[in-house]
């Protein structure tokens, strides 16, 4: 501080023609001392040695070296407006303009040193850390604002040890005793030197190793930390410390401090005997102290200057002092002048006496000025400075513990972060590889993390992803579902296509039914074959060979139906499958009713005086099964005009199928194509039943009642196995009903006809027919 103010008394345009003066008391490490100084200071009480006569008023202090007394000194000073610039005091809570409105500093908040921090383990992937905080606002403020930045980086807080300088040994112990039951395998310590002291002996007394440490600033340069003794334990530690300056005009300035040429400068007698190793004549009385040691013989003009005193390659909070003083410099000149450093000043436009140190605290709102060392010096709406650190590294060469630079981290423009390393320059405890500290190991692909309960978000297991669900990244939160048309696979890590299901010509299934199909077809040609040949015998005649032949027709087709239903849907298929079953089977059964009633009439025909039968000729017959027949036709029209089937992909039967079927469009539709046809179905089966006991021998109603009894049956069993069955067995039970009763009609009605024409010839009478052999 001293050198900064006489360099800028020499200075002809920082503050021309006025000289700045100090006062320094010492805060003795105390925040109540550090108030005790301060009030004396502001209230001028203090003895001055000024060599003027009325010396102005403090219009600044330079203070704060821990935040606890910046934070007590700008408390009691701040509603005085009294201006305080810190070098060294980081809490963040000191940013607070509203408790602290006059208070600045030349050192980067805690703010950004908890996001450097967080960056740094961000950067190297760590999980799961531990924390130790010093009892006071330094170490509790940086901590909160450290764990706030890590915690949107999902990174948790395995536990917070606490120390303090003045803690008992207890105390540190139990810190110790949690590291050494904790699995952590990172701990950032956010403790002053002094506090940290003690739990780092602890440390390497009970010879715990393996753990990565993170340093704040406040400590991980420290000179009796960084020793070769402590670096078993704490060997590759990292941390953030402020950037380090060179500032070679000060060792001049240090090297001729002399006791013999100017005895009366501050501290120069403290100064003169630590370094010369004896202390300098002194008048008047002496302590028994000071008496005991030895005296200087006048000889000791030239200290030893490769002390470690004399480097000035690595000022960090030297150099952040001399940044402080500038600065309330440039703000007194602004003032008094009314116009920034640079501007050539006529005279001044206010009294110096007519300072008030509110002036002064909004003149340093508007510095901004680029020193002799290349930095620019200004404070944002909080007054702080912009953040920027070194990340350093403790590595051991020559056997010393050095601070090794791995790279940077700053603030930018937007609010943002930068951060550069150089990995390969780093020297890890656990060797050449990054530490790894999880509280639960990444969850791999095909797996998703569950929380356990009562333990942190990073204590997790990894649970299988659920069917239809795949995780192709590791560490997944969630699984995700896989598209509609997807299924995962076994490994839970790729959605693959699901396998499209319908009934082919391929399988044997559609081979069977193919064949049982055609086998159907060719059996009813056969048997109209058959009929065609033998039309003109009794038993042909007898059952009305017109009808029969339609009647064989249709069952021709109903066996035909079902290679409609084999195949991939088409929207053509589909709308044939339906409309070609509902029209064919309202045909069949629009014959065999026509049969009934033709059975029917002929026993009426036997009773005197009836002249039914005679009304009930060919023509009449042909209308009902056109009628019967055109109104299953017309039905069929309105339902593909209005809403046709068409080809669907249905999902709810099996999760690794799709199933290709064909959606009936409207369900009342399809309900009225099957309500018709068991609605003659009924019709046929009432009358032929009530014409079971006709007194002929060859009586045809006995077999159309068996037959629409095996019709009835196999259609009121197809509802429920049609509604229960899954995939493409749905259109098997389908197929299978069409075929069961397109076989019990062939069968029931013509294999007894078939039988007598071909194998009992002699029964092919007349009289035979008539029941009258």
């Amino acid at each position: 501080m001293i050198f900064a103010i006489e360099e800028i008394n020499r200075d002809a345009t920082l503050l021309p023609n006025i000289s700045l003066g100090y006062r320094i008391l010492s805060s003795c490490v105390s925040p109540s001392n550090s108030l005790r100084a301060a009030l004396t200071l502001a209230s001028g009480r203090e003895e001055s040695k000024s060599t003027t006569q009325c010396p102005p008023p403090i219009s600044s202090l330079i203070a704060g070296s821990a935040s606890s007394r910046s934070i007590a000194l700008a408390g009691l000073l701040g509603p005085f407006q009294m201006p305080i610039v810190s070098y060294s005091s980081t809490c963040a809570c000191l940013s607070d303009k509203s408790k602290y409105p006059t208070f600045f500093r030349t050192i980067p908040s805690d703010y950004y040193q908890a996001k450097a921090l967080a960056a740094l383990v961000k950067h190297f992937g760590w999980q799961w850390i531990g924390a130790i905080q010093s009892d006071n606002d330094y170490g509790r403020q940086g901590v909160l604002a450290f764990t706030e930045e890590v915690k949107k980086l999902g990174v948790c807080i395995a536990f917070v040890g606490t120390v303090l300088r003045t803690y008992k040994m207890e105390k540190y112990l139990d810190v110790v005793k949690m590291i050494k039951q904790s699995t952590v395998k990172v701990i950032l310590a956010f403790v002053p030197e002094n506090d940290f002291y003690l739990l780092l002996k602890e440390v390497v007394k009970q010879n715990i190793t393996g753990i990565q440490w993170i340093g704040s600033e406040a400590w991980i340069t420290a000179a009796p930390l960084s020793t070769p003794e402590n670096f078993h334990s704490f060997g590759g530690t990292i941390g953030t410390v402020v950037h380090k300056m060179t500032m070679p005009k000060l060792k001049p300035f240090l090297t001729n401090i002399s006791h013999y040429t100017d005895p009366n400068t501050a501290f120069v007698g403290d100064f003169w005997e630590v370094m010369a190793g004896c202390r300098p004549p002194l008048p008047g009385k002496l302590s028994s102290n000071q008496a005991k040691k030895k005296v200087c013989k006048g000889s000791e003009l030239r200290l030893n200057t490769e002390d470690a005193f004399f480097d000035v390659s690595k000022l960090r909070l030297s150099y952040n002092v001399y940044k402080a003083v500038y600065a309330v410099a440039h703000a007194l000149h602004h003032l008094v002048f009314c116009d920034p450093v640079g501007v050539k000043a006529v005279r001044p436009c206010l009294n110096i006496s007519e300072i008030q140190p509110k002036q002064v605290s909004d003149h340093l709102h508007k510095v901004n000025f680029k020193n002799d060392y290349g930095d620019t010096v200004f404070f944002d709406e909080k007054g702080d400075p912009p953040a920027s650190y070194d990340i350093i590294n403790w590595q051991l060469i020559d056997g010393q513990v050095q601070h090794v630079i791995l790279g940077h981290f700053a603030t930018t423009a937007n609010k943002d972060y930068d951060l550069n390393i150089k990995e390969e320059n780093i020297v890890w405890k656990t060797g050449k590889m990054v530490p790894k500290s999880v509280c639960s190991n990444i969850c791999p692909v095909g797996t998703r993390k569950a929380r356990i309960k009562g333990k942190p978000i990073c204590c997790f297991n990894c649970i299988p992803c659920a069917d239809g669900t795949i995780a192709n990244t590791t560490g997944s939160a969630d699984c995700t579902p896989c598209p509609q048309e997807y299924w995962s696979n076994e490994k839970k890590d790729e959605c693959i296509l699901k396998t499209i299901e319908f009934l082919s010509y391929h399988e044997p299934m559609g081979i069977a039914i193919t064949v049982v199909s055609i086998l159907g077809a060719l059996l009813s040609l056969s048997t109209m074959f058959v009929f065609i040949r033998y039309k003109e015998t009794p038993v042909i005649k007898a059952s009305n060979s017109e009808l029969s032949c339609f009647l064989l027709f249709s069952l021709f087709m109903c066996f035909l139906c079902p290679l409609t239903f084999i195949g991939r849907p088409t929207v053509w298929t589909c709308m044939l499958r339906h409309t070609a079953f509902g029209v064919t089977f309202a045909l069949c059964i629009s014959c065999v009713l026509g049969k009934t009633i033709i059975v029917v009439t002929a026993f009426k025909a036997t009773i005197p005086g009836n002249k039914v039968a005679g009304k009930f000729g060919p023509t009449q017959q042909r209308i009902i099964v056109g009628s019967c027949t055109f109104i299953q036709i017309v039905i069929c029209v309105l339902w593909l005009t209005l809403n046709p089937p068409f080809p669907d992909m249905v999902f709810r039967n099996s999760n690794a199928n799709i199933v290709l079927e064909c959606n009936t469009g409207s369900e009342a539709a399809f309900d009225a194509v099957l309500g018709y046809i068991g609605l003659l179905a009924t019709v046929c089966l009432v009358l032929a039943f009530l014409a079971r006991k006709l007194p002929d021998n060859f009586n045809e109603a006995k077999f159309i009642t068996f037959s629409m009894l095996i019709f009835c049956a196999v259609w009121i069993t197809f509802i429920p196995a049609y509604v229960s069955s899954p995939g493409k067995f749905t259109v098997a039970v389908e197929i299978f009903a069409i075929l069961s009763s397109a076989f019990g009609l062939l069968l029931s009605i013509f294999a007894p006809k078939c039988y007598i024409i071909l194998i009992k010839p002699e029964r092919n009478t007349k009289k035979h027919v008539m029941g009258k052999i």
